[in-house]
């Protein structure tokens, strides 16, 4: 758990570093998460570093288990008046411990995943660590948590061209870590960037 939560910080202060010299025109750009803007997404991570258990489940019962509803609610808590505000509130959790579950390659899989949300419609390279990817891809296709990742592996073979990272069986499935990881969160902005038979099925199953 020491060393997962010593990646999740590096990955927020890599973030963090990140967004510093944003224009204001880049933070209202539109992310790769629905429609949530780059302000918008960061709120949504200084929430999720900021919101233990108990409060969680208080927060989605007041949202009636509607998981948009609860999600729009914190990340206007914590969006700041201004970008500037909202890159400091998120700062400020940049080493939190507070985290809704135990599923800590999960709140790992959060920073990763939303960090590229922002990145890529940004024009920035990626800076995601491959062992931080790499965790992530093994929880991803293990299990579905916050996206239908383990369904969208399902019956495929994923390799990863630029470290450890292989599963399943099936079609064939390649790239690097980061684009299958981010594929199997439903982000079809990296499907050409993967090769491979299973493909085709794994861009059939992205929502």
């Amino acid at each position: 758990m020491r060393d997962l939560w010593a990646a999740i910080h590096a990955e927020r202060a890599a973030l963090a570093d990140d967004l510093a010299g944003l224009s204001e025109q880049q933070w209202r750009q539109q992310s790769l998460c629905g429609e949530w803007t780059v302000d918008e997404v960061v709120a949504h991570l200084t929430a999720g570093a900021s919101i233990g258990s108990l409060r969680w489940i208080r927060s989605i019962v007041g949202a009636r288990f509607d998981a948009d509803r609860h999600n729009r609610r914190r990340l206007e808590e914590h969006r700041g008046a201004t970008p500037p505000e909202t890159l400091d509130r998120f700062r400020q959790v940049v080493t939190s411990t507070t985290a809704a579950s135990k599923h800590l390659p999960a709140w790992l899989g959060e920073v990763v995943v939303h960090g590229e949300d922002i990145r890529k419609p940004l024009g920035l390279p990626p800076s995601a660590r491959i062992e931080s990817v790499t965790e992530v891809a093994r929880f991803f296709v293990a299990r579905d948590f916050t996206v239908n990742s383990r369904k969208a592996a399902r019956g495929l073979r994923l390799e990863a061209t630029d470290g450890p990272f292989a599963s399943g069986s099936g079609p064939l499935v390649t790239g690097t870590t980061l684009a299958i990881t981010m594929a199997l969160a439903g982000r079809r902005a990296y499907h050409p960037e993967l090769t491979g038979p299973g493909v085709e099925i794994l861009q059939a199953r992205a929502v």
